[in-house]
C-alpha cells in the first residue's frame, strides 16, 4: 500500500456539481415530471389488479426514490460541511419542502397498499421477489396510518416543525467555541477537539474540558431544553395520540421491525449488568492511583502513552486489519478513498462527530470524520468504514431493501473496530500502548453499551415526564439520578453532568435510536466469539448477515445465523464476554 493518505474534504460531484448547477435544476424538473406521471397511477389501483401493472408502479416508485434520495443527500452532506453556511441551510430547507410536497402527491399508493385485503396483498407480495419484505413491512404500519389528508398535513408540518427545530439545534450547537487553557495558552476548540483532552492523561485538563463543554450547554439549556420538550411533545402528539402507538419507544421498535419484548429484554438484562462496568471503574481507579475516579476520568488512559497516529498511518492500519480478515472487505473500504467519499478534516463550523451516509445503492457511501490522531479516532475510522462496507455489500438490493434496520446497522461498524483492535495489539510492542488499547476497548464497550442503555432509559422517562409537564430543571435532576443509578458507588459525579442530556444529538434527531448501539455491540461480541471459535467457517455467515441489508426482518436475518434475540441468555452472553475481558485486565499487575 504505497499511496499516502492525507486529510481532505469529500467530493459531492457524483451527486451534483453544485446546488445551482444545470444538473440540479434538471433533477428538480425531472422529479416534477416523474411525480406528475406517477399521479396518473391512482386510477389504476384496484384490489385485483394485474401483477405486471403493479410492478410497473413499484419500479417507477423506486426510480423516483433514487433520484430524490440523491437530491436530499447532496443537501444534507453539503450542510454538514459547514453548518453555518446560510446558502447550504437555505437549500436544505428548500429540498425538505420540495420532498414533502412530492411525498404528499404520491402518498396515495402506500395508503392504498396498507388498506388492501390480506389475501390480495399476499398474492402480489409472493410474486414481487426482492420487494416482498418491503411491501410486507409497509403493511405493519396499517394500524397506525391516518387518512390521506392527515398524512399530508403531517408531512408539511414536519418541514417547518420538527425538521426545522433539528436544523436549528445543529446550527446553534455547531457554532459553539470552547476555551480551555492548555500548557499556559487558552485555546479555542470545537466540540470534537475537546475529546483528546477528555480522553487524555492530564486529570486537570479532563476536568476543565468537561466543565467547559457543559458550561456552554448550561448557558443555552433553557433554549435547547425547550426545543427538546417541543420535539418530544410533537413525537407523542403524532404517534401516541394520533397514530395509537402503545408508547413513544414503540414507534422506533416498529420502524426497526424489532418486537417490543426484545427491546424490553435487552434493556432489562443490560440494567442488571450495570455492576459489571462499576467493577471495571473501581479497577480503573487502582490503575490511576486514586481511591475513586470521577466522572471526568471514565475515559482516562491508564498508561502515560500519548501516542498519536498520522492520518496516513490510521488509514493503512484499518485497511490492513480489513485485508487480513477478508480482502474483499478491504477492497470495498478502499472505494471510499478512491471515489473521494471521505471528509476527514477538523474545521470550525463543520458538524461534529462522525457518520456514514448511504443513499442510492448505485453510489459509494460518504464518510465524515473529525480526525485527531488518537487511538479512539483511528477506531472511529474503522467504525465508519465498517458502515460503508455494510452498505456496499448490500448494494445489490433495491433502494427500499438496501439499508439494514438500525439495530443491525451497527454490526459491521463495531466488528470493524474489533478487527482493528486485534490487529493493533498484534503489532504493538510498547506495553503502555498495549495496556492503553486494552483499557480503551473496555472504555468503548462502556460508551457503546451501558451508556447508550441508560440514555434509552432516560429517554423513556423524559418522554413520560414531559407529557406530565416536567421543566428543564426537573429533566436535569432526572438525568443526574440516571447517572447515579448507572454508576452506583464506583465514581464521583459532578453536578455539571446534569446538563449532559441537553448535548446529545440523537435525542433531538432520532428518538430512541440509542439502544441500537447497545444491540449492535452485544450482537458483535457474540459474533466475534463465533469468529474466534470457528475461524474461516464463520466468515460466510457474517457476510450473509451484512449482504442481507434490509431485505428481511432482523429476527429472520439473525435466526439464519443461529442467533435468538428473544432470549435473555443471548444478551447475557454478550456481558459474559465482557466479564472475561475485565478478568483479563484484573489479572495484570497494577503498576
Amino acid at each position: 500500500m504505497t499511496e499516502t493518505y492525507k486529510e481532505s474534504r469529500w467530493s459531492l460531484d457524483d451527486l451534483f456539481p453544485g446546488h445551482e448547477s444545470a444538473e440540479m435544476k434538471a433533477a428538480f424538473e425531472e422529479m416534477e415530471t416523474k411525480v406528475t406521471k406517477f399521479e396518473t397511477f391512482r386510477d389504476k389501483l384496484k384490489a385485483d389488479m394485474d401483477f405486471e401493472d403493479f410492478m410497473d408502479i413499484i419500479q417507477e416508485m423506486e426510480a423516483n426514490t433514487r433520484k430524490m434520495t440523491r437530491i436530499g443527500q447532496f443537501a444534507s452532506l453539503w450542510t454538514t460541511e459547514d453548518t453555518q453556511d446560510q446558502e447550504a441551510l437555505a437549500f436544505q430547507a428548500r429540498v425538505q419542502q420540495f420532498s414533502a410536497e412530492l411525498q404528499n402527491r404520491t402518498i396515495f399508493f402506500s395508503l392504498w397498499w396498507k388498506e388492501m385485503d390480506d389475501n390480495e396483498a399476499e398474492r402480489l407480495m409472493k410474486l414481487s421477489g426482492e420487494y416482498e419484505y418491503w411491501l410486507e413491512e409497509m403493511r405493519h404500519f396499517k394500524p397506525h396510518t391516518l387518512s390521506e389528508l392527515e398524512e399530508k398535513v403531517i408531512n408539511i408540518k414536519d418541514v417547518t416543525g420538527a425538521s426545522a427545530l433539528q436544523t436549528l439545534f445543529s446550527s446553534i450547537t455547531n457554532r459553539y467555541v470552547y476555551k480551555v487553557e492548555v500548557n499556559g495558552e487558552v485555546k479555542e476548540l470545537t466540540y470534537d477537539q475537546l475529546d483528546p483532552l477528555i480522553q487524555g492523561p492530564d486529570p486537570d485538563l479532563r476536568a476543565a474540558a468537561y466543565q467547559e463543554r457543559f458550561r456552554i450547554f448550561e448557558e443555552d439549556a433553557p433554549i435547547l431544553g425547550q426545543m427538546y420538550q417541543t420535539l418530544v411533545r410533537d413525537w407523542r402528539n403524532e404517534n401516541v395520540d394520533m397514530r395509537n402507538y402503545s408508547s413513544p419507544i414503540g414507534v422506533r421498535n416498529l420502524a426497526n421491525d424489532i418486537p417490543d419484548e426484545v427491546v424490553d429484554t435487552l434493556l432489562d438484562v443490560s440494567e442488571k449488568n450495570a455492576p459489571l462496568f462499576q467493577r471495571f471503574f473501581k479497577m480503573k481507579a487502582k490503575w490511576l492511583g486514586v481511591e475513586k475516579i470521577r466522572r471526568y476520568d471514565v475515559y482516562a488512559p491508564v498508561a502515560t502513552s500519548d501516542k498519536k497516529y498520522s492520518y496516513d498511518e490510521a488509514v493503512k492500519m484499518v485497511q490492513a486489519a480489513f485485508e487480513e480478515f477478508d480482502p474483499n472487505i478491504a477492497k470495498l473500504s478502499q472505494r471510499v478513498y478512491d471515489d473521494k467519499r471521505i471528509d476527514s478534516e477538523v474545521r470550525k463550523g463543520k458538524q461534529g462527530g462522525a457518520f456514514c451516509s448511504s443513499g442510492d445503492p448505485a453510489l459509494t457511501p460518504w464518510v465524515q470524520m473529525n480526525y485527531n490522531g488518537s487511538v479512539t479516532s483511528v477506531s472511529t475510522l474503522a467504525h465508519e468504514l465498517g458502515h460503508a462496507v455494510h452498505a456496499m455489500l448490500a448494494e445489490h438490493h433495491n433502494v427500499f431493501t438496501y439499508h439494514s434496520s438500525l439495530p443491525l446497522a451497527e454490526t459491521a461498524s463495531t466488528f470493524g473496530e474489533m478487527l482493528l483492535i486485534d490487529s493493533m495489539l498484534a503489532e504493538e510492542q510498547d506495553e503502555d500502548v498495549r495496556r492503553d488499547i486494552l483499557f480503551g476497548q473496555m472504555d468503548r464497550n462502556y460508551a457503546t453499551i451501558m451508556r447508550q442503555i441508560f440514555f434509552a432509559m432516560f429517554e423513556r422517562e423524559a418522554h413520560d415526564m414531559i407529557h406530565a409537564g416536567a421543566s428543564v430543571d426537573e429533566l436535569s435532576d432526572a438525568y443526574l439520578e440516571n447517572l447515579q443509578k448507572q454508576f452506583g458507588d464506583s465514581l464521583e459525579i459532578s453536578d455539571e453532568f446534569r446538563w449532559e442530556w441537553v448535548s446529545i444529538p440523537h435525542f433531538y434527531y432520532v428518538p430512541f435510536y440509542v439502544y441500537a448501539y447497545s444491540f449492535g455491540q452485544l450482537l458483535v461480541l457474540a459474533l466475534y466469539k463465533q469468529y474466534k471459535d470457528d475461524g474461516e467457517a464463520f466468515k460466510p455467515r457474517y457476510i450473509e448477515i451484512l449482504s442481507a441489508g434490509g431485505s428481511k426482518s432482523p429476527v429472520d436475518i439473525l435466526s439464519n445465523a443461529g442467533i435468538d434475540i428473544r432470549s435473555a441468555d443471548f444478551w447475557q452472553g454478550g456481558f459474559d464476554v465482557l466479564e472475561g475481558m475485565i478478568e483479563k485486565l484484573e489479572a495484570i499487575p497494577v503498576k
